[in-house]
């Protein structure tokens, strides 16, 4: 794996339907979700315009939805080791949801989750190939990752202690806080921000890359999604929205400003 340890490197959805996911997210980001999964597991790769890979589509089973599993967007990061990434995540007092393990011919992974309880995954890939899923201005990949949390600055140690980010500047939110900007190396990959009193838990929210951000929060409600906020301007010039799918999936979306 030749990114730089500590970078988003795949994104994957877990539904209990897929063939519903596939066509709500062909529509809105313009991707090309397998139509089936090409092995024995339902897993389907979902591919850009442009041939590229952004992540896959698990479905969820019956007995993964019995043990807790819910419908969600989660991201890999990549790292040279991840065994020793466990156990530097336990020792700074995160959490191990499925313990280090392979798969044959894509690499060693494990299912963790930040102090505050937002899960993610870990993983060294079987392939020294670089992973694009994660582009700040590819199109169809993801360009912005979000973490809102209850305890911002204990999260943001977490991470710089497990993964070396950094935190190289910060947007005042008002009452909100700040918007802190998070960086691997000189690449800033997204930001955290505080999880306002009484909302969900805390979770990273992706954001997606589509040409139009109109077009798309039309499309999403074309498919039987929901446009929580925007289109609204964003630092840069670019403009987002924040939706959920059909199956109320909260993401994001991204587009070019006017």
């Amino acid at each position: 794996m030749s990114n730089p340890a500590g970078t988003p490197i795949w994104y994957e959805l877990l539904t209990a339907d897929p063939d519903a996911s596939k066509a709500f997210y062909d529509h809105v980001i313009g991707w090309m979700i397998e139509a089936q999964p090409s092995g024995p597991m339902d897993y389907r790769m979902i591919g850009t315009a442009g041939n590229d890979r952004v992540g896959g589509v698990m479905r969820l089973t019956p007995e993964m939805q019995v043990g807790g599993a819910k419908p969600t967007w989660l991201f890999y990061i990549g790292v040279d080791d991840v065994d020793a990434s466990v156990a530097k995540i336990t020792a700074a007092g995160g959490s191990v949801l499925m313990a280090p393990f392979d798969i044959p011919g894509v690499g060693r992974l494990a299912f963790v989750a930040d102090p505050q309880g937002a899960p993610f995954y870990v993983m060294r890939g079987a392939s020294e190939e670089s992973r694009t899923a994660f582009d700040r201005t590819g199109m169809g990949k993801c360009n912005w990752n979000e973490l809102a949390t209850t305890d911002q600055a204990a999260a943001n140690a977490f991470y710089a202690s497990v993964f070396g980010w950094s935190y190289p500047d910060k947007m005042s939110m008002g009452e909100m806080g700040d918007y802190v900007f998070v960086a691997v190396g000189d690449t800033t990959i997204g930001a955290t921000m505080t999880r306002p009193a009484g909302g969900p838990p805390p979770s990273w929210q992706f954001y997606f890359r589509a040409p139009d951000i109109e077009v798309a929060a039309a499309k999403v409600g074309e498919a039987g999604g929901m446009v929580h906020h925007g289109p609204q301007e964003v630092p840069g010039g670019d403009r987002i929205i924040i939706a959920s799918d059909p199956h109320g999936v909260m993401f994001g979306v991204v587009g070019p400003g006017q």
